[in-house]
C-alpha cells in the first residue's frame, strides 16, 4: 500500500508511505518536512515504520528525517554516493535557503540491495542506482507492487534537474532511458514533485 502526504517546507514535496497491509510495517520514503505531519499520520494509521528511505540528499527530501528517525527510533538510509550531502549544507541545498539542515547518523545501502521488512521478509523494495540528479540518487522498486520511487531523477514531464552540485546530465540521462524506463510499462513512477505516471506513458513522452 502507498499513501502520499504532500509536505511543505522551503518548496512542496511528496512523501510517501509504503506500507504493508498484513502488518502494518512499512518505510517512509523521503520525508522532506513537516516531522509533527507525518508522525501524526503515521500514529493516527496505527502503522509501525521499520526504516526511512531516501531516495537523495537534498533537503527537501530530507529535512523532517533526523527528528522522525528519533521519534520511531529507526535507522535513515542513503547510497553511498550521497552520504556527504547529508552533512554538507552546500551539498544538501539546505544552505542556500537559511535552514542547515543536516543528518549526522544514517546507513547505507547498495545497488541492487533488496530491503525488507522485520515484520513481513516478502514486502520488499529493491534499490536501483540511479544518478545524475545527484551522484547517490536511487529508485526505490517493488515489482510486486508495481511502483517506483524516482525522486527527482524523472518528472511527469520530463528529467529531473541536472544544475545542482553533483549533477550531470549524461548520467541523469542513462539513468531515465536503461533503468527507469526500462522498467515494466504498467509500473507506476512516483516521483518527489509531480503526479503519478506510469512507465508507458513517461517513455512516450520522453521517447515518443
Amino acid at each position: 500500500m502507498v499513501r502520499e502526504l504532500q509536505v511543505r517546507g522551503v518548496f512542496s514535496e511528496n512523501c510517501y508511505f509504503y506500507i504493508d497491509q498484513h502488518t502494518g510495517s512499512g518505510f517512509i520514503v523521503d520525508p522532506g518536512a513537516q516531522a509533527g505531519l507525518i508522525y501524526d499520520v503515521v500514529v493516527r494509521n496505527n502503522w509501525h515504520i521499520e526504516k526511512i528511505l531516501l531516495t537523495h540528499g537534498h533537503f527537501d527530501h530530507l529535512g523532517a528525517a533526523e527528528l522522525l528517525g528519533e521519534k520511531f527510533a529507526v535507522p535513515i538510509y542513503v547510497y553511498p554516493s550521497d552520504a556527504r550531502y547529508l552533512t554538507d549544507t552546500f551539498l544538501n541545498l539546505s544552505g542556500n535557503y537559511g535552514e542547515g539542515i543536516t543528518i549526522p547518523h544514517y546507513e547505507e545501502l547498495y545497488d541492487g540491495e533488496i530491503i525488507g521488512l522485520k515484520a513481513n521478509s516478502g514486502f520488499t523494495l529493491m534499490v536501483i542506482h540511479t544518478p545524475g540528479h545527484t551522484p547517490g540518487s536511487v529508485t526505490y522498486y517493488s515489482p510486486d507492487e508495481k511502483v517506483a520511487f524516482v525522486g527527482d531523477t524523472l518528472y511527469e514531464h520530463g528529467i529531473g534537474l541536472t544544475n545542482f552540485p553533483g549533477g550531470n546530465r549524461g548520467e541523469i540521462m542513462r539513468s531515465v532511458v536503461d533503468k527507469i524506463l526500462a522498467l515494466p510499462d504498467d509500473t507506476i513512477l512516483l516521483s518527489g514533485h509531480s503526479s503519478p505516471i506510469s512507465v508507458r506513458d513517461q517513455r512516450r513522452i520522453l521517447l515518443g
